[in-house]
């Protein structure tokens, strides 16, 4: 057992790796909810414990899991102890660490975690939900992230909070991205600022409306269930939006970089306005858009990011075009070919293929992952898609 502490409700509790494991009387979707990842990240722990708590396997129809991340670095209430478990999640890295003799704290987090979504992954029926509970270090309204796949899309839209797609082009080897590649519906919920008590609310609004979303517990056995809706979307400023990431500051190595106090996700910004000091220099946003996930902590390697909302229209066509798997024409173009014979990663030579924009590869899905001096690799989230397993849910 590990004891983890919340700041904002003065409260204990004592956990374990699986918070809670629900297996209902009826036949069903199987949903896993992810908290802790990030050890000074509590809100979705305590939200996960007190409503599985009051479950009862009569009214579920399928399976719920609920799962804590590094228990090691939520004792100790730190992002992490040696490396950031929500960066480790890539193939090379799995494959390191079969071959690794000794393991630091996060990699025997990371090992013990794979074990259990294996485990849950065989011996379970779809369709599979992952959602995965964080807070953030500035003031921020309650938001979804998602890779770019429509399935998530589509998903994420049943929730009354903002969406922001595309973090994956600049984060490397979260575990949402990993769980996306293997073809399931997963998403990230930011519910709040740390230690925030409406971050623990946020995050219970979220749990109930998600159970209900995937119908394996029917609106009439959920408490409040519109109250809850209402409360969410009321606490999101009634923003719905979908938002694309267009820039990320990546703080370097030995860099001393500091926030300027007073920025909240979702602000409004333009050009020119002093964000952040890097070695004491001015750091200015470039853009007119929005802040995004300002830092406000010791630990992190991204300062901040600028998101810029999607227009409604290049989101229709976005999904036709990618229905039509109108990508299987690029290749067509000189300077871009296969990388794989899977044919979801493009390569794509950056001395030939200048004329091609970036928005034109997120129209069809895909978003550069590795780059060098001359070729950019792009990849797919919608080839890999279980898109069978959900074309009979409610949502779909």
């Amino acid at each position: 057992m590990t004891q983890i502490y919340n700041k904002a409700i003065h409260k204990t509790i004592s956990i374990n790796r699986v918070l809670g494991h629900i297996k209902g009387v009826h036949k069903g979707a199987t949903i896993v909810f992810f908290a802790g990842i990030h050890g000074n990240e509590t809100a979705g722990v305590f939200a996960l414990q007190e409503v599985l708590d009051t479950i009862k396997p009569e009214t579920v129809s399928g399976t719920i899991y609920g799962v804590s991340g590094n228990l090691k670095a939520l004792k100790e209430n730190q992002r992490y102890l040696d490396k950031d478990l929500n960066r480790l999640w890539t193939q090379k890295q799995l494959e390191a660490l079969k071959l690794k003799e000794t393991l630091n704290t996060e990699e025997q987090e990371q090992i013990e975690l794979f074990k259990l979504i294996e485990r849950i992954i065989s011996s379970n029926s779809g369709p599979f939900y992952f959602i995965d509970f964080h807070t953030t270090s500035s003031k921020t309204l309650p938001f979804i992230t998602i890779n770019d796949a429509l399935i998530n899309r589509k998903f994420s839209k049943l929730f009354p909070v903002p969406i922001v797609l595309g973090i994956e082009e600049y984060l490397n080897g979260p575990l949402l991205s990993f769980i996306n590649e293997l073809g399931y519906v997963s998403l990230g919920f930011e519910s709040g600022q740390h230690d925030e008590k409406e971050a623990i609310e946020n995050c219970i609004s979220f749990i109930y409306l998600a159970l209900r979303n995937v119908t394996v517990i029917e609106q009439k056995h959920i408490p409040q269930c519109q109250v809850l809706y209402q409360q969410l979307q009321i606490n999101a400023n009634h923003l719905s939006d979908i938002f694309e990431v267009v820039y990320l500051y990546h703080i370097k190595r030995d860099e001393v970089f500091k926030m300027n106090s007073g920025f909240k996700s979702f602000q409004d910004i333009v050009k020119g306005t002093i964000l952040a000091t890097s070695n004491q220099q001015m750091v200015k946003s470039t853009y007119n858009a929005r802040l995004f996930m300002p830092l406000y902590q010791s630990k992190g390697e991204e300062g901040f990011f600028i998101i810029k909302p999607i227009k409604p229209f290049f989101l229709k066509l976005s999904a036709g075009l990618r229905h039509l798997k109108f990508d299987s024409l690029l290749v067509l173009f000189p300077g871009i070919s296969w990388d794989n014979k899977n044919k979801n990663v493009l390569k794509v030579n950056l001395n030939i293929a200048k004329f091609f924009a970036k928005s034109i590869f997120h129209l069809l899905g895909y978003r550069n992952k590795k780059i060098n001096e001359t070729h950019l690799l792009l990849y797919n989230r919608e080839h890999s898609s279980k898109i069978e397993a959900y074309k009979n849910e409610l949502w779909y």
